[in-house]
């Protein structure tokens, strides 16, 4: 099963409003808000490679209040 883990830089205070938006998604398995240079991260696992990339590019970097995201996709 493909996994990849998103950080995300929201805009000021959006944190919370997109931590329950996330946590909503079918393949989002966790969510957690950060200190530091992001303000969230993301645990993705989907069914195959397709289905990972889209929740990614078509949900999670879509929604609203998402300055920037950095992917890291598991290898093994």
């Amino acid at each position: 099963m493909p996994i990849a883990f998103v950080l995300i830089n929201t805009e000021l205070g959006a944190e919370s409003e997109l931590l329950n938006q996330l946590k909503n998604m079918p393949s989002v398995k966790y969510v957690y808000v950060l200190y530091g240079a992001y303000d969230l991260v993301v645990k993705v696992e989907a069914p195959d490679n397709e289905t990972l990339k889209k929740t990614i590019s078509n949900n999670i970097r879509q929604l609203k209040n998402v300055r920037s995201t950095l992917t890291m996709t598991v290898i093994e």
